[in-house]
């Protein structure tokens, strides 16, 4: 038997509820070796929970239902403190971001985001000073979506209540999301 055969293979939940993008990742991460389980939901999450325990994991930011992927990288890492997890999302911000981490998550991804990137993030779980500073303003545009994003994971990413908060219309609020989203 070869070294590598003995050794422990990583297990890894992915947490996200498009279903062709995880079975993706799923796919591709075990041929990497990887032992993996897909949960679309909190509920899913704490379901997988019961008979797998992961060491790694990935999760969506925004899942449909009312958890976000910010009470999944806390119900991990109540589980398991040492978990890595890699937080994916195709709403970036620096609000989101910074929750991401202070609640524990080890790296932050906009989508799109391929297996490659998931697993030099997973790699880059300790931070570094060499990462170049820009000296670049940012545009009001930037400075509006931080904001959305900074009120939306306030709420919970309720639109409903963001969108109060903000004091814009609903209907104003889901355009903005929908035409900033990263696919």
């Amino acid at each position: 038997m070869a070294p590598e055969d003995t050794a422990p293979r990583e297990r890894l939940l992915i947490v996200e509820d498009d279903a062709a993008f995880a079975r993706t990742l799923a796919r591709s991460f075990e041929r990497r070796g990887h032992e993996v389980r897909v949960a679309a939901s909190h509920e899913q999450l704490l379901e997988q929970l019961l008979s797998f325990a992961p060491t790694r994991a990935v999760v969506d930011l925004k899942l449909q239902g009312e958890a976000s992927g910010l009470a999944c990288v806390r119900t991990l890492l109540a589980r398991d403190s040492s978990m890595l997890i890699v937080v994916l999302t195709g709403f970036a911000s620096i609000a989101t971001a910074v929750e991401a981490i202070k609640l524990g998550a080890c790296h932050y991804l906009a989508k799109p985001s391929n297996t490659d990137d998931i697993e030099a993030a997973f790699g880059r779980a300790e931070g570094t000073t060499e990462v170049a500073l820009t000296n670049r303003p940012s545009s009001i545009k930037t400075l509006e979506w931080e904001r959305i994003h900074q009120v939306l994971a306030e709420t919970g990413f309720n639109i409903s209540e963001t969108a109060r908060r903000l004091g814009m219309h609903r209907r104003t609020l889901a355009r903005k999301l929908d035409k900033q989203q990263v696919k």
